[in-house]
This record gives structure tokens, sequence and C-alpha cells, in this order.
């Protein structure tokens, strides 16, 4: 199939009696009642089951191999290549696919809510909840910008389709492929939202830097005199929690750029996990979940249609969709000024890393390019200690660049905008997991207070001898002792060795950033 074929092909599928273009949240709640593809909940939110796959396939993601790719992607298990000709043929299939449906869901918006560089965007979907889903996680367009919407990106799901590995050249029945030349996200064999979500992401990591903005995976709010801040960090490190501040507004909450007019959010909503959630742990995520939210892989209680948000018999990873609306607290539209406070996280379940340091611009890049957090015992199977995990730039999945131009992107804004940049374990303290202690909630929230407002700009600091990191010597509202985590150990000897291992980590991950200039990793990382 050539070039020409593929837009006439679509246009087609467009063009079909089949088609419901931009369908209303209440519009689109009804198809999937009566289609069955969800149930209604207790507050009125929809839920789905994705069925086998219930978090992403990393191993099924490809990019397609295109003049303008060959030589800018970073190849590897991350960024896996696939011919043209694979993306072409399974292509036709899905399109002639959808084409054969009663019913294709079409919606049109934005990526990038600062309109000077947003992405126009359709989402092309088999499933109703999952254009609801698009709907609620992307920007959504006013009247008058649907009258004038050319997208410029298409992402076209058909969860029911499945690959053929032996005939279509893939790994398995799944498969998410990005054509940067064809403008296009084809997604087949899971029904797993996510991939919707994060293959535009992917797209924007790879658009974005092309005219000087930082794609970043990560939160941000704004103080009332308009301070930004940024909070960087994986999976149970605290981000959502530490970044919702009644006295601050939210930007968003995991996926932002950094232009040079500032910082946007690139999506809509929110994509929250919802596993043990509670009311009074995470307030605006609990009542956000309403009528037009779409609650996935969420146990159901079939008589009252009450969520149980204990129940993991489908997954841990339990999801809740819904707009930047349903919370109060917001900035709107999702728009701010430059950073003036980074904050990296992580959950050191060691128990050697400081509470919080100050980071050097070197330091800063180190760290943003390891990318550091722990896995607990008893999270996987197998897992009995405490492991090192490593998500370079806390974004390793979703990034098609080299990791070093980011993390240069990243370094070069901290110059330009004298940001503060801290590193804040929310893990343990005391002794690793097992022995020590969580580093208490009202604690880090006070460090990062601190750090926000300014308070430890020109604080005295210790140097850390094992990480070379700058430990403030004093915080307010938090006890002098915590603040050194050698401190901290009965034991000072077990100390000193589990630092050391954990500072051997860091350098044998480093290992694989071959271009990063020596002053990066030898400023930056633990003494040698």
């Amino acid at each position: 199939m050539n070039s020409v074929s593929i837009p006439n092909k679509l246009n087609a599928l467009l063009k079909g009696n089949n088609v419901q273009v931009q369908l209303s949240v209440p519009q689109l709640a009804e198809k999937v009642l009566n289609r069955k593809e969800g149930s209604l909940t207790s507050t009125g939110a929809v839920c789905a089951t994705t069925g086998k796959y219930t978090g992403r396939s990393p191993k099924d993601k490809y990019i397609v191999e295109e003049a303008s790719t060959k030589d800018k992607v970073d190849w590897g298990s991350v960024n896996q290549p696939i011919s043209e000709e694979v993306f072409s043929n399974l292509y036709e299939k899905v399109l002639n696919y959808l084409q054969d449906k009663d019913e294709v869901f079409v919606f049109k918006g934005f990526a990038g809510a600062d309109k000077k560089h947003r992405l126009p965007i359709q989402v092309i979907n088999e499933y109703a909840w999952h254009n609801l889903f698009a709907h609620q996680m992307f920007i959504r367009p006013t009247d008058e910008e649907l009258l004038d919407h050319h997208a410029e990106f298409t992402v076209i799901s058909a969860p029911n389709f499945k690959a053929d590995p032996a005939v279509d050249g893939t790994a398995s029945e799944t498969f998410i492929i990005v054509s940067f030349e064809r403008r296009t996200v084809l997604i087949g064999g899971t029904e797993y939202a996510g991939e919707i979500k994060k293959s535009i992401f992917s797209v924007m990591n790879y658009l974005l830097p092309q005219n000087g903005i930082l794609p970043m995976h990560c939160s941000s709010n704004v103080g009332l005199e308009g301070d930004v801040a940024l909070f960087f960090g994986l999976s149970g490190t605290g981000k959502t929690t530490l970044s919702a501040d009644p006295n601050r507004r939210l930007i968003g909450d995991d996926e932002h750029g950094w232009s040079p007019n500032g910082v946007f959010n690139i999506e809509g909503g929110c994509y929250a996990k919802c596993i043990n959630l509670t009311r009074e742990k995470e307030p605006q995520i609990f009542d956000a979940i309403r009528f037009g939210s779409v609650l996935e892989n969420v146990v159901i209680n079939s008589e009252s249609r009450v969520a149980d948000y204990d129940d993991n018999t489908l997954t841990e990873n339990t999801r809740a969709a819904y707009p930047l609306q349903a919370i109060d607290n917001i900035v709107d539209p999702s728009i701010a000024g430059h950073p003036n406070t980074i904050v990296f996280l992580t959950a050191d379940a060691f128990g050697v890393l400081p509470p919080i340091a100050k980071l050097s611009k070197e330091q800063a890049m180190y760290h943003f390019l390891s990318g550091y957090t722990s896995k607990l015992a008893g999270t996987e199977r197998g897992i009995t200690s405490p492991q090192a995990t490593f998500s370079t730039c806390f974004g390793s999945p979703f990034l098609p660049l080299p990791a070093t131009e980011y993390a240069e992107m990243l370094g070069k804004k901290i110059d330009e905008h004298n940001a503060k940049v801290f590193l804040v374990n929310t893990g343990w303290t005391g002794g690793e997991y097992g022995v020590g202690n969580r580093m208490k909630l009202p604690y880090t929230r006070a460090m990062i207070q601190s750090a926000l407002e300014g308070e430890l700009n020109n604080v005295e600091t210790v140097k850390d001898e094992i990480f070379g990191l700058n430990i403030p010597l004093h915080v307010p509202g938090v006890p002098d002792e915590v603040l050194q985590p050698n401190k901290t150990w009965a034991d000072q000897s077990a100390y000193e060795a589990k630092a050391k291992e954990l500072a051997s980590k860091f350098r044998e991950n480093f290992k694989k950033f071959a271009n990063v200039p020596a002053e990066i990793e030898e400023k930056g990382g633990p003494v040698a």
C-alpha cells in the first residue's frame, strides 16, 4: 500500500454511516450501557473491565522505522522498530475491520493546553467506553474550535482485532504501533485504555523537543503567588498525594511540557490509580469519580453498584479517568509560568537516602537520568527484599529519543530559570524496609513546603559522604536527627554497607549512558 492510499482509506472510514463523531458524555455513557460494555456505579461513573490485559504491553509496542525516524529514535527494547510494510498491512486490515462494525466512535480534541504548542488529534474507537475515556483524558475543543479542527495525529484502537504474529509480523496478538510519517497510532488486541493515553504521550515526547519544548512525566501545581512546582516520581513515591495541596492549584497530574513561555499540561484529565482509595486519603480523586468518569477493572457490588476499591481481584492496577474540571482547585486553562522548584520523589526502601537534599544542576541531571525508586518485598512474585528500580527520566517507556537529549534540555532550563531542585525520599528511615519505618507524611509535607517557599535556598547543609548530596541541617517542622540517614540507624556499619550497596547500583545503572558529559557522572553521582 502506498502512502497516498492511507489517508484515503481513513477518509472512507470516517465518512461511513456507522461512525459517531464527538458524542457528548451522556450519549457515550448511554452507548456504554446499551452495548453492555460496562456498568453504572452508585456515583454515576461507568465501570469497564479489560480482560486479559490490565496494564500496558511494552513488549508489543513499536515505532515504524522510516526515513525521518531512522536516525533520531533511540532504538532498543523500549523503542522496537517495525517495518513500514508491517504497519501498512495491519493498518488496512484494521480499517477494513472497523468499516464492518455497527458503530465506530470518534473524538476530536487536543494534546497540549498551550494553544501555541498543542497537537490536534482524533481518536477512533471500537468501544464507546474507550471514546468516553479519550473524551475525559484529552483536551476537549470548544464548538468554535471543533469547526476548524484538523487532526494532525490519529489514534485508531480496535481491541477485538487480534494480529496473527506468523502473518502480521508482530510478537503477539497485541500491537501498539506509532508511525510518525503517517501521523498514526495503531492499537489492537488489548482493551487497556491506558495504551491510548500513553501513545499520545510518546508522540509528544518525540515532537515537542523538536520545537525546544521539554516533555515531562510529572505532576505540577502553582502557589498563591504564582510560583510553579514540578513533582517527578515513579509509582509509590507519593507524587499524586504530595502534589495535591489545598493551598496550591493543580496544573496537571501526569504529563507536561516546559516551553519558552512556561509549563503547560499535555492532558485534559487524570488517570488515577484507585486501589485502596478512600475519601480520607485522597478526597480529590474520590469525589471526582462521578457521572462521566470511567472506572477500569474496579470490582463493583452487583446489587448496590458501590465500588470496592480494596478489591484487587482483577488487578492492583485499578484506575479512574476523569476530567480536570472534576477537581475544584485547578488552573484552567492548565498553563503556568516557569518552574521555581523541581522535586524528584523516591521511595528508598534501603533507608539510606536523605529525606531531602538540595541538588546542583549536575546532580539534578544525574538523578533525572537515573529515575530511582525501590520495589518492595511482596509486591511481585520472587521479590523477597527491596530492589532498586531505575526508570530513565522517570518515564523510560515513553521516550522515543535518547534520554540524554531530555536531560540536556532539563539542565539548560534549570540554568535559564534558576530553578531549585530537591531530591525527596518518601521511603524508609532508621533502617531498610522491614527494620526501619516509612518516613512520616507530615515530615515530608513540611520539607516540601519549606522547599516551595524558598526556606531551604540558603540554609546550612552537610554533605553526605557516600552519595555526595547536600542535606539541610534544619527544616522547620522536622526533627534535626531525621534529616541525616546515618544518624537514624542504630547500627552504623550496617548503614554504611547498605548505602554503599545502593551507591554501586546507581553507578552500575549509569553505565548505560554512553554520551553523558563526564562532569554529570563525576559531580552528580555517588562518590566512588
